[in-house]
């Protein structure tokens, strides 16, 4: 893409999150003169579920029970809401997918679909599935350093029954807040920290997809791919981000992916998002690349 082009970054939160996160992120690309969308999933944004047992003082019982919106939502229901976005999208001219953490797997099915909709896809730090499932990447060396209990020392009630996944983000315990800042944004103040948690929403879906919805070398593999690695990543290790860079550049070695890092940890780019923006704003100019069959 030339730089007279203006492409719209379309931005994929992951789990719990929303596109009240990326807000920050908005205003520097905004300020930088480039056009961006945020996008909430089905179950997500203000169509999430907020029960009165979540507001304090807390219901733990009723927290425990209460059902929610995003019961039932399926990675075919992320994948084609985020189409209908980046449909309305192109009707302005270039796109730029970007995703982070479990958005990952939104935008991989989404170019899996269709591909004719998106001029680069951008993960930061985000799942894209080649050689495994997302759920059994975890039992790889590569996520040997993740503590994978952190959510559960906040579990609120029973997936199985709730049909979702439940995380009691307003708790007090210690124990589970000083995981969740270990794993999420260890480079941040505890102020900095409480208040990104304050972001989070306590359900997300349980479907991260099959093997049918891994990265399609015939379709994904046609559009131009960025990786921005995040070198202080406790959540999703550098080692796991490599190993995704290079299983994809294997499936399509003629379209490898182009590497960037940044320093900080899983969400601090979000919190001080201007080193971000500018290496968003870089790939926006960079040059169209060739039309690939």
């Amino acid at each position: 893409m030339s730089s007279q082009v203006h492409p719209t970054f379309v931005l994929v939160h992951g789990a719990f999150a929303n596109s009240f996160s990326f807000a920050p992120l908005q205003a520097e690309l905004g300020l930088l003169g480039h056009r961006s969308v945020a996008v909430d999933l089905p179950g997500h944004g203000f169509g999430a579920t907020y029960t009165r047992a979540y507001q304090a003082p807390q219901d733990p019982e009723g927290l425990a029970t209460a059902p929610g919106a995003i019961k039932g939502v399926t990675l075919a229901d992320n994948a084609a809401h985020l189409i209908g976005v980046l449909e309305r999208a192109k009707r302005n001219g270039p796109v730029i997918l970007v995703a982070h953490s479990r958005g990952g797997v939104t935008a991989t099915a989404a170019a899996n679909a269709r591909p004719d909709l998106i001029d680069r896809i951008v993960y930061v730090a985000a799942w894209c599935p080649v050689a495994l499932d997302v759920g059994d990447y975890y039992a790889e060396p590569e996520m040997a350093t993740v503590d994978a209990a952190s959510l559960g020392l906040a579990m609120a009630g029973n997936p199985a029954e709730l049909g979702l996944l439940r995380v009691n983000f307003r708790t007090a315990d210690p124990d589970a807040l000083a995981a969740f800042k270990a794993a999420f944004l260890a480079d941040a103040t505890d102020e900095e920290f409480l208040t990104f948690l304050n972001t989070f929403q306590p359900d997300e879906n349980l479907d991260v997809g099959t093997s049918a919805d891994r990265a399609q070398a015939e379709t994904w593999g046609r559009v131009p791919k960025t990786f921005v690695r995040l070198a202080d990543d406790a959540s999703m290790p550098p080692a796991m981000q490599d190993r995704l860079i290079r299983e994809g550049d294997e499936l399509t070695p003629d379209n490898p992916y182009d590497v960037r890092t940044l320093p900080g940890s899983h969400l601090k780019w979000l919190v001080d998002p201007a080193p971000a923006a500018r290496l968003l704003g870089e790939l926006a100019a960079l040059p169209a690349p060739s039309a690939r069959p």
